[in-house]
């Protein structure tokens, strides 16, 4: 599993039995407790019986409790470091904290998201679409809200280097664009959940006119996934306090310049020039 396990475990939480809850909420709640319990004593502690923390486990794309605790042990360790590196007790920003506390537990949070992404990249997928880009006649960013704004700062890059490349937060318009495209065109959608319904649209118009879709997300299983050719994972989680989509929109940002990067590469010298030539109209439009 390349996945982050505590990620798998929230996600888990409105598809499973009430008794598979109990066991997720209390992973959930204290993950130490599953890297430090046997099997037949967090079953005890989550009212239910063997058989169903083994069927969870199995149900998250584990082989079975063990390999669980392995997963959450890692995740601890994980977050750990994150909380050390940061003179840090916990990265849950707190009602009373002040600036250099909330700036501390953000900073660990995010570098946490982007650490995450990179780690689990799907080296082939995010090559695959490097290379659709590099070959597409039009290029379509769909994304609302925060993701809108990754689509955006997507759409900068790729135009720099001589792209055809729109991006329109307008969900009328994005659709009706995508249903003018054809196979030689790839359409990328940005959702952290992966269930706006404006997004999923956008991206299933494309998907039927022929294009390449991609998806953008955190939940492999999100509508949106289910809708894409090839899924680009990301991973963050949003605390109560952070509900303006900080590491989400940090680990899009990530994954995305990583792609740019790739797609810099694959276009080879001719984009040294589009970024040079671009790069230079910039300076006269400053002041001095």
């Amino acid at each position: 599993m390349d996945d982050d396990v505590l990620a798998l475990v929230r996600r888990s939480l409105p598809k499973v039995s009430a008794a598979e809850a109990r066991v997720a909420e209390t992973i959930l709640g204290d993950p130490t407790l599953v890297v430090d319990l046997a099997i037949n004593d967090l079953a005890q502690l989550c009212r239910t019986s063997l058989s169903t923390v083994a069927r969870y486990a199995q149900s998250l794309g584990y082989s079975g409790y063990r390999e669980l605790r392995v997963a959450v042990a890692r995740a601890i360790t994980l977050e750990q470091a994150q909380q050390a590196r940061f003179g840090l007790d916990t990265t849950a920003i707190d009602p009373d904290d002040g600036p250099s506390a909330i700036a501390a537990k953000l900073a660990a949070q995010e570098i946490d998201a982007i650490e995450k992404t990179a780690l689990a990249l799907d080296a082939p997928a995010l090559d695959q679409v490097a290379r659709a880009i590099v070959a597409a006649r039009h290029i379509d960013l769909f994304g609302q809200a925060a993701s809108s704004l990754t689509a955006q700062d997507l759409q900068l890059k790729l135009a720099r280097i001589g792209c055809s490349v729109s991006h329109s937060a307008d969900p009328h318009l994005a659709v009706t664009t995508a249903a003018l495209r054809t196979s030689g065109d790839v359409a990328i959608a940005f959702s952290h959940g992966g269930e706006t319904a404006e997004t999923i649209r956008a991206l299933e118009v494309s998907r039927d006119a022929g294009a390449l879709t991609v998806a953008v997300t955190s939940a492999a299983d999100s509508p949106l996934a289910l809708v894409a050719d090839v899924v680009l994972l990301t991973h963050a989680h949003e605390s109560p306090f952070r509900m303006a989509a900080m590491s989400s929109r940090i680990a899009q940002l990530a994954l995305v310049d990583v792609l740019f990067v790739r797609v810099v590469q694959h276009r080879g010298e001719p984009v040294a020039v589009s970024l040079q030539r671009t790069h230079d109209a910039v300076p006269a439009r400053r002041r001095s």
